[in-house]
């Protein structure tokens, strides 16, 4: 046992021995532990110590073997070590001067290795400016755009730099400071944009009468053009349709691109002659920033913002152009005025209707056109209430024709402006007969109630064309002579005549037929003949210093006036083709109008005549108690039937044999008679009369015997046998 644990050591021991020859000195260490970590380490010593000393024979062995190969080495070493010094000391002689001549080359290469640095700086530099220079340039031409008021291309500006130029370069500084000013960028175009959108209603509102009233020209011009074309042969195309009117006078926009350059507003258009051609309305606007500011909101995504702040706004306008002035009414012009604020706002409206999507639709026009016309016919009522002047009714009747047209060609329906026109048409016929009341006033005042007298053939053809009067008799008769008529018959029959044509020019223009023009015209003419021209006859009759002689005059004149009244219904009947057997045609009442005046003038006279007599009964002064009666009749009775003959007298010397056959004479003289027997009767019968004496009744009698001696004497012709002395049978009875 002993002998094999001593031959298994033996072993051991010889493969560390091994190791220890073949390993790397660095890694020997485990394989000494191994021999410490044994109990055998003494013999281990042992045997290294002999292994060592082998070793040591070897290398003796193979040293003396090579000795003489080493010494040989050896002495070439030294030979060596000294070539080697040569060599060194010619490396660095040599490494001398490369040092000393390699400086400038050193130099010139950190020259060009600085060099290369900063062109390499320089490249970095310029690919970042040319990143950077954009973004700036845009920037500028921003400003630039919002400086020079051009708000679209200063957003569509914005809105590359935005999305297409900051990303490229968003880490510098600089372009964070343009982002965080985008927001307020945008903000201050929409703010400048909304500033010009104000300048442009504040001059729309301040020029809305100058566009109203070139619309308006531009209407009556296509009026004047349709009449002319109305009035000639249709050759070809006919006449222009109002629609194309519409189409051709439409206003159109000078710049109406958003990215126009121009916010010039209202152009100012110098007064042109009438000759020269009325500039068009799109010559006075320019709608491109309305355009500008709603296509910058629309972009922005505040469309409906900008929509309602544009209605609200013309809202306001409308009603402010909608309340007239507290004179409008004094002067055609403030009409004008007026109707061409009205005309230029919606003119405006309907451009804007048509040129934009949805800025104003049709039912926003309708509404605003709907409380426009409400206003409109009530202020129009209101002030031509207070017009007392028929012709500044009629221009304004012709201008508010003038207003419907314009407004109807642009598509607004005018119908209720045409049915208060009816209403204007009532005040106008008012105003014509107030004035025409002084017009036959001042004519009934300064008429000398005297038949025309006529030197020669021309005066009595201009009378006779002034007045339808035909007598064949005085046709025969030779210069000079007279007329039965005084001057007033035909100054009131041309008169009468010129109020027809009155009414007539308020007729036109108003679409009505020719029936309503008739009857429209009849309905006046028997206004100015039933109520004008009777009240003004009436109150010259009823005159305190009125005639005899001028109320026969009077009957005389009316009597004509009555007959002429068949040829004013033809003179109507001509202006209007209706002929008077239509079933609605209103006939004139002249004829009564002039019979009640004659009536009037009768009875005046009749009244007229018993007052004279009862001034000339105040005179009689009877002494009932006389004694004896006088040689003759009462001195006031004796006056009193020469005034009685020479008034009959003049009636049976009247030109007119009209009195005659109408009896007013006759009934005159009767009445007279009548009424004389009546107060005699009555100064007799008197209460204070309570004795008389034979000689008072004596005389009495002989003032009767004169009045019966008038009646036999036949003051008036006419009467059969003694009719006219049966007045007094009565007072001789007694």
């Amino acid at each position: 046992m002993a002998e094999l644990e001593s031959l298994e050591t033996a072993a051991e021991h010889e493969r560390i021995l091994r190791e220890i020859e073949s390993t790397d000195t660095a890694c020997i260490g485990p394989t000494l532990r191994s021999v410490y970590d044994g109990e055998e380490h003494g013999r281990f010593m042992e045997k290294l110590e002999a292994r060592i000393r082998n070793h040591d024979r070897e290398i003796e062995k193979m040293c003396n073997f090579h000795y003489q190969g080493f010494v040989d080495s050896i002495t070439e070493l030294l030979k060596v070590r000294g070539e080697a010094q040569k060599l060194k000391n010619q490396v660095t002689d040599t490494n001398r001067k490369l040092q000393n001549e390699g400086k400038e080359l050193i130099l010139a290469m950190q020259e060009l290795r600085q060099c290369r640095l900063q062109q390499r700086n320089i490249s970095a530099t310029v690919d970042k400016l040319t990143l950077c220079l954009p973004v700036l340039e845009m920037y500028s031409k921003l400003r630039e755009q919002m400086k020079s008021k051009r708000h679209y291309p200063a957003l569509k500006t914005l809105e590359h730099l935005e999305h297409t130029f900051l990303p490229q370069v968003s880490h510098y500084r600089f372009c964070k400071v343009m982002v965080d000013n985008i927001p307020r960028l945008r903000e201050e175009i929409k703010e400048l944009s909304m500033s010009d959108l104000k300048d442009f209603l504040e001059s729309i509102r301040k020029h809305s009468d100058k566009i109203g009233e070139t619309a308006m020209k531009q209407a009556q011009q296509q009026r004047n053009l349709d009449n002319i074309v109305s009035q000639q042969p249709r050759i070809g195309g006919g006449k222009k349709s109002k629609k194309e009117f519409s189409a051709s006078s439409e206003l159109e926009v000078k710049n109406t691109s958003p990215m126009s350059e121009q916010d010039s507003g209202i152009l100012d258009v110098e007064d042109e002659d009438e000759e020269e051609e009325v500039p068009g309305a799109q010559d006075l606007v320019d709608f491109s920033p309305v355009y500008r500011c709603l296509h910058i909101y629309s972009v922005l995504g505040a469309r409906e913002t900008f929509e309602s702040y544009y209605r609200k706004q013309r809202r306001k306008q409308a009603r402010l152009v909608l309340q007239p002035p507290s004179n409008m009414h004094e002067t055609l012009d403030g009409y004008r005025k007026y109707f061409n604020q009205i005309v230029g706002f919606f003119v405006v409206e309907d451009h804007i209707l048509h040129t934009t999507q949805g800025l104003v639709n049709r039912a926003y026009i309708d509404e605003l056109w709907e409380m426009a016309l409400s206003k409109t016919i009530a202020a129009l009522r209101t002030h031509s209430s207070y017009c007392s002047d028929p012709s500044l009714v009629l221009d304004l009747k012709n201008l508010i024709v003038l207003f419907a047209d314009t407004l109807q060609g642009y598509g607004f329906p005018v119908n209720q402006l045409f049915d208060m026109l009816l209403e204007i048409q009532d005040q106008y016929s008012e105003t014509l007969l107030k004035k025409w009341a002084g017009v036959f006033r001042n004519i009934l005042d300064s008429d000398n109630y005297s038949p025309i007298p006529v030197s020669n053939e021309e005066v009595y053809r201009k009378i006779v064309g002034q007045f339808p009067f035909q007598d064949a008799e005085l046709e025969k008769q030779p210069f000079p002579k007279k007329f039965p008529f005084s001057e007033f018959v035909p100054k009131v029959y041309g008169q009468i005549k010129e109020f027809i044509y009155a009414c007539l020019k308020f007729s036109e223009d108003l679409h009505l037929s020719s029936t309503e023009v008739d009857d429209m015209i009849r309905k006046s003419t028997n206004l100015l003949l039933t109520r004008t021209l009777s009240n003004c006859l009436q109150n010259v009759i009823k005159r305190k210093n009125v005639g005899l002689t001028e109320l026969v005059q009077i009957i005389i004149n009316t009597t004509h006036l009555e007959k002429s009244c068949k040829f004013l219904e033809e003179f109507i009947t001509n202006i209007t083709n209706v002929l008077p057997e239509t079933v609605h045609t209103t006939k004139l009442y002249g004829t009564t109008t002039f019979k009640d005046a004659r009536h009037a003038a009768e009875e005046e006279i009749y009244t007229n005549l018993n007052q004279k007599i009862d001034q000339f009964l105040q005179l009689a002064d009877y002494d009932w108690m006389a004694p004896e009666p006088g040689s003759r009749a009462s001195e006031y009775l004796v006056d009193l039937i020469g005034f009685l003959r020479s008034t009959f007298a003049v009636f049976t010397h009247l030109p007119c044999p009209f009195v005659l056959q109408g009896k007013v004479a006759q009934t005159a003289c009767m009445s007279a008679c009548k009424h004389l027997s009546t107060s005699l009767l009555q100064l007799l019968l008197e209460a204070e009369v309570r004795q008389l004496t034979l000689g008072a009744l004596h005389q009495f009698n002989l003032d009767v015997e004169e009045c019966e001696q008038f009646a036999r004497s036949g003051p008036v012709p006419g009467f059969q046998g003694d009719t006219l002395q049966l007045a007094f049978i009565d007072l001789r009875q007694v």
